[in-house]
């Protein structure tokens, strides 16, 4: 008996897309599953086949399990710390109340009073301040990065670390497995020689066991020294003219309060996962040093939540804005939610804003971002286009009253896949201070408008369309 192998291939291409059409939407957003499907459907094999490695945000048991008991030893024992601590719970305006409550019931984090924030927008200055309260530091030094590059900004941080382990102090550095990789072989073996402790966050590998998917990383960036100073933001340690032909602008917050023990919690959560040590000692969590006013709140995400949390606590600031929404972001692919919170605040006569950079870094999500510019535009959004670097600083101001700073994008990948830490400050102040730098961004950006977008190349359009079918993969 011969086989038709032509006929074999085709019952078996049309029985992968039957499947997958049953398979694939559930528990899943309707883009993301027409994005899949369409993938499966023109190419049912490679389709079927990148399912199978990236298609479920798929985490080892034992990180869901352990992200569960994290959650309930913030809510029980760390509640007791804050308590034990003599903090109050600050009063917030009643449109963010619910906002507030949202944030602490997806990231388990309640609000704490007493915060000082500083913004940080010069790019060498901030590694300057790090390096400087790294050598001022006493007992430990806590830092956590997607990219920790082997170059001269990685290695002067590498440096003060050093030279901290000289002095007693204990120091600790973790690093994502694939967005470090090239440090994996050079300055990580350098830092250990030191005596700082180095771990790779997130291992991928086809014959480890336990691992994670290739695309689900730790986006995160996190300083903690002596429990009294955090750093959170955009920026990674690394030159910022690693990208050819690009020179990055970030913004990183640097806080000091009972909100940087929220953010030693993180760290030492994510360490857990990646060596399964615990740390007890008083000194990593000092008791009550108010240093300001300003009332804050921690709000990290990931894969190993239920929610998608930054996406959640974003959708409703949006729809709780009176007056003003601005939001800066390097990536901007968004939801249907997103985008009808957006222009929805604008229809409700809120003054909305995205700040985007005018260069991109990658084709395809570029393409993809720029889809959206024309439904924005027509629902009122302010499109702001940053000209004088590539802009990668991720914060959104709401009204007077909210500045939210931290490593996630404004895209599915940073909402759903990625671990990501946003640090929300409830104060008229701080909020102030971002939108001084949000008008300096305004000023040396080119506004964009209806009219100008609708006049380019039939081509670019067609382009930007198609990247938008796959915007779920990006």
């Amino acid at each position: 008996m011969t086989i038709d192998w032509a006929l074999a291939n085709y019952i078996t291409e049309w029985l992968i897309r039957l499947v997958m059409l049953v398979w694939v939407p559930q528990r899943r957003s309707p883009a993301a599953a027409r994005t899949w499907l369409l993938c499966i459907f023109f190419f049912p094999y490679a389709g079927l086949l990148l399912y199978w490695l990236i298609g479920r945000p798929y985490m080892p048991r034992r990180r869901i399990d352990g992200q569960a008991r994290v959650s309930h030893l913030i809510r029980t024992v760390g509640r007791e710390h804050f308590e034990k601590a003599g903090y109050t719970r600050p009063e917030v305006k009643p449109q963010f109340a619910q906002a507030v409550a949202l944030a602490e019931n997806l990231g388990d984090f309640g609000i704490v009073g007493g915060n000082s924030i500083e913004f940080l927008a010069d790019y060498a200055a901030t590694i300057d301040r790090l390096v400087a309260d790294i050598d001022a530091c006493h007992h430990h030094a806590h830092l956590l990065y997607y990219i920790f590059a082997d170059d001269d900004t990685g290695r002067r941080v590498g440096d003060a670390l050093a030279r901290a382990v000289k002095r007693g102090v204990q120091c600790r550095v973790l690093m994502d497995f694939l967005g470090s990789k090239k440090s994996r072989r050079t300055l990580a073996p350098r830092l250990r020689e030191a005596g700082i402790e180095v771990h790779f966050m997130l291992p991928v590998g086809l014959l480890r066991r336990g691992t994670a998917r290739y695309d689900l990383r730790n986006h995160r960036k996190i300083v903690v020294l002596d429990g009294r100073i955090g750093y959170v933001g955009s920026q990674n340690l690394v030159n910022a003219d690693f990208k050819h032909d690009l020179t990055y602008e970030e913004l990183v917050a640097r806080v000091t309060g009972p909100a940087v023990t929220q953010l030693q919690v993180v760290f030492m959560a994510d360490h857990f996962f990646e060596t399964g040590e615990r740390f007890h000692e008083p000194a990593y969590f000092p008791m009550k040093e108010v240093h300001g006013t300003s009332p804050a709140q921690v709000l990290p995400s990931g894969p190993g939540y239920p929610h998608a949390n930054t996406h959640n606590l974003l959708v409703t600031l949006i729809h709780g804005a009176r007056e003003r929404v601005v939001i800066t972001t390097p990536y901007f692919i968004p939801d249907s939610s997103l985008l009808q919170a957006l222009q929805t605040a604008a229809l409700r006569g809120v003054d909305v804003h995205l700040v985007v950079s005018r260069q991109a870094d990658q084709v395809l999500v570029g393409l993809a971002q720029r889809s959206y510019y024309e439904e924005l535009l027509e629902g009122g959004v302010k499109i702001h286009l940053y000209q004088r670097r590539f802009l990668h600083a991720k914060h959104v101001s709401v009204d007077d009253s909210i500045a939210l700073i931290g490593s996630s994008n404004m895209d599915i990948r940073s909402f759903r896949l990625n671990a990501e830490i946003s640090l929300l400050i409830y104060d008229p102040q701080a909020a102030a201070q971002l939108h001084a730098v949000q008008d300096r961004y305004f000023s040396n950006s080119h506004l964009l408008t209806l009219e100008e977008w609708q006049q380019r190349p039939r081509l670019t359009k067609i382009a930007q369309n198609m990247a938008r079918l796959v915007d779920s993969l990006l």
